[in-house]
């Protein structure tokens, strides 16, 4: 009878131990498009899941990785997944903006937090009671718009002809676009929209060409932002090409080459941090995150990666706000940790400083961005 005590009594404990063990583990779910068309914004997010801490105060934390193939109806699949078989805490992604915008109903569903590496500010504008659950770790389009305008007026461009995704990144792009624009005296001449799947933009170039712009802006992301650039310089368009932060990816200089010198665009810092001042606050952080990343990789980050790289600095500082309201798993957990994301102040990210307000689920201001230009087959502050 004695050994079977002893034995009842272990395996109570060891019960018990894997309750608490439970209990005490945090489960952040991932989506990233490793394969299919938004391939270059999914891998180096999901290559940066490895630099994610493991442990955060007493919690230790799981992330479970799932591949949507850049496929919007894949999304939800993982997501109703990552919720019903693994009830996560939080997800981070997916990476694609028809992806997140797609899903944005069943994070507010089920209270779960979203942090939404994606260029589309649909995820969290207009803010209501679904999109409180979104957080975005990258700049609103306003912000680099913003920016790019500035750089159009003081080079004398009066007239631009747009082309972009015809997805919510393209369409909210071209709202918030053509409303700065506007206050700017700048008119759009032509509107060409594209699928991020398309193999040819000639008729949408033919059009844009004949409306003879003193400028073009591409509003797109990942390697589809090549696509317009390079069949505009093979039309023989000799006016400035825009793109936004969509395209700042390695990917883009590599495929793009020679044809893609000269090109501006507003992005974070990281695309050219040898240029950027010690005492400019994201500086260092972006360092840490290129080199650990190149030590496991081999090769340099997209900024896309460290959007998720800023989404585990965020719940690094919310996790144990909201571990004082409740136990990971619970719905006490991920309300308090909505909370605690959205209380973010100050927060020194790679591409720039987090201030969340309720108002507010992207925190950028100025120093989330610069300006860049493309010369030599690289990237280059633009100073001018």
């Amino acid at each position: 009878m004695k050994p079977s005590t002893c034995t009842g009594a272990a395996l109570a404990a060891a019960l018990a131990f894997a309750a608490a063990t439970t209990a005490a583990q945090v489960k952040i779910g991932v989506i990233a498009s490793t394969t299919g068309p938004t391939a270059v914004v999914g891998i180096p997010q999901k290559n940066t899941v490895a630099l994610l801490p493991r442990k955060i105060g007493d919690l230790t934390v799981e992330y479970i990785v799932l591949d949507d193939a850049s496929d919007p109806t894949q999304t939800v699949m993982n997501v109703k997944k990552l919720i019903t078989e693994h009830n996560i805490d939080a997800l981070i992604g997916p990476s694609g903006s028809p992806n997140a915008v797609g899903v944005v109903q069943f994070m507010a569903e089920t209270g779960t937090p979203m942090l939404a590496p994606v260029g589309t500010t649909a995820v969290v504008l207009p803010m209501d009671d679904k999109k409180r659950w979104v957080f975005k770790t990258t700049q609103n389009d306003a912000l680099i718009s913003d920016a790019l305008i500035a750089h159009m007026r003081k080079n004398g461009v009066k007239t631009v002809g747009f082309i972009g995704f015809n997805d919510p990144y393209g369409e909210n792009w071209y709202n918030v676009f053509a409303a700065q624009a506007q206050k700017a005296g700048i008119a759009i001449v032509a509107n060409e929209r594209y699928l991020r799947s398309d193999g040819s933009v000639i008729g949408q170039v033919a059009k844009l060409m004949a409306a003879k712009p003193d400028a073009v802006l591409v509003a797109a992301a990942g390697g589809p932002t090549v696509l317009p650039h390079i069949t505009l310089v093979d039309a023989g368009y000799k006016g400035r090409i825009y793109q936004t932060h969509g395209a700042a990816a390695p990917d883009f200089l590599r495929m793009g080459g020679a044809k893609v010198e000269g090109g501006v665009l507003a992005a974070s810092l990281m695309l050219v941090l040898p240029e950027i001042p010690v005492g400019v606050p994201s500086k260092q952080v972006a360092q840490d995150y290129v080199a650990a990343y190149e030590k496991m990789y081999g090769s340099k980050p997209a900024t896309f990666g460290a959007n998720v790289y800023d989404a585990g600095l965020l719940l690094q500082r919310a996790i144990p706000e909201a571990a004082k309201r409740g136990k990971p798993g619970t719905p006490e957990f991920r309300a308090a940790l909505r909370d605690a994301v959205e209380g973010t102040r100050e927060l020194v990210g790679t591409q720039g400083v987090y201030n969340m307000t309720p108002a507010d689920h992207s925190g950028f201001d100025e120093r989330g961005r610069v300006l860049i230009v493309v010369k030599d087959g690289g990237w280059r502050l633009l100073k001018d």
